[in-house]
């Protein structure tokens, strides 16, 4: 017998191995069902009902070896999640029902990797633990895998269920006249939902506010265009439980080399040509923006030509 530690390596591999061939035969099933239930609703639509009764069981031994698939899946990835508790040669209480069913469930399908990893539960806990599983002598085998084990013939019941469901879901009007009750019940819910109350009187809940209490009523402050821009304040803080939103100043503009010579320059030749300050009262005249008259120019010539 291998170390206790090879083993359970192997069987990590293994049921990652079952667990993705899982998987890929319960997809191949369910694309293989539509197929089936496509092919139930054709014999129906022309009249073929014993025909589709027959073949339909098919269509539920199919569909109940996906759901033992499915919870032998489940199974596989609870023991590789607990991979750990493997390593003790005793089987674990809490891993006993999942071992077993795996043990028990494993040799009626058709899933060889998961058969390979019933070979290793079998190497690791010995012969007398799987004829235990086997012959479920102490019931820990799930009730539901024992329960999807089961040869029998599907409920007659169950067989006009599938093939109500087929007929509904592919738009075949069986039984004969079905379709059209459908429709007429779709309208009368309709109808109803037009008028829920049933043509009685519905009661107010609570009575309509009078004009003195709407004017009392504090009016909404959101009315009115907003702004574009909206500035967020910031959120308090230890060092400043108040913070305040300051918005930049306008930036100061100053005048630049070539404006501020143009000044001197101006500034110089006012002062060559009025050094005494004659024409003092005509540059506040000027400076104030008012237009002399003719003879306040004919005075600033004359004193130009002097």
């Amino acid at each position: 017998m291998a170390p206790s530690s090879a083993l359970v390596s192997k069987l990590k591999v293994q049921l990652k191995l079952a667990i993705s061939r899982l998987r890929m035969v319960q997809q191949k099933d369910t694309a293989i069902a539509k197929q089936q239930r496509r092919q139930m609703a054709q014999l129906l639509e022309v009249g073929k009902e014993e025909s589709a009764r027959i073949r339909v069981e098919n269509i539920i031994r199919s569909d109940i070896t996906t759901e033992l698939l499915e919870i032998l899946e489940l199974y596989c990835e609870l023991l590789l999640a607990r991979i750990g508790l493997l390593e003790p040669r005793e089987c674990d209480p809490g891993l006993e029902e999942p071992i077993k069913s795996i043990i028990y469930a494993a040799p009626r399908t058709d899933v060889k990797e998961l058969q390979q990893a019933r070979q290793l539960l079998v190497d690791k806990y010995g012969k007398d633990f799987a004829l235990e599983a086997v012959e479920n002598r102490d019931g820990k085998v799930a009730e539901r895998v024992l329960k999807k084990l089961k040869v029998e013939p599907p409920n007659p019941d169950l067989v006009t269920l599938y093939l109500r469901e087929i007929a509904r879901t592919y738009g075949v009007d069986w039984p004969k006249g079905e379709h059209t009750k459908q429709t007429q019940q779709c309208d009368d819910d309709d109808d109803n939902d037009d008028d829920p109350a049933g043509g009685q009187v519905v009661k107010n809940l609570e009575a309509p506010l009078t004009a003195e209490e709407l004017n009392k009523a504090t009016p909404l402050r959101d009315l009115g265009p907003k702004s574009p821009v909206s500035i967020a304040p910031p959120s308090p803080s230890i060092d400043n439980l108040s913070p305040r939103v300051k918005l930049p100043a306008p930036p100061e503009l100053k005048p630049g080399a070539k404006m501020s010579g143009t000044k001197k320059q101006t500034s110089a030749t006012q002062t060559q040509s009025d050094p005494k300050g004659e024409n003092d009262g005509d540059k506040k005249s000027v400076v104030a923006g008012k237009i002399p008259d003719a003879d306040e120019l004919a005075r600033r010539f004359a004193a130009l030509k002097r």
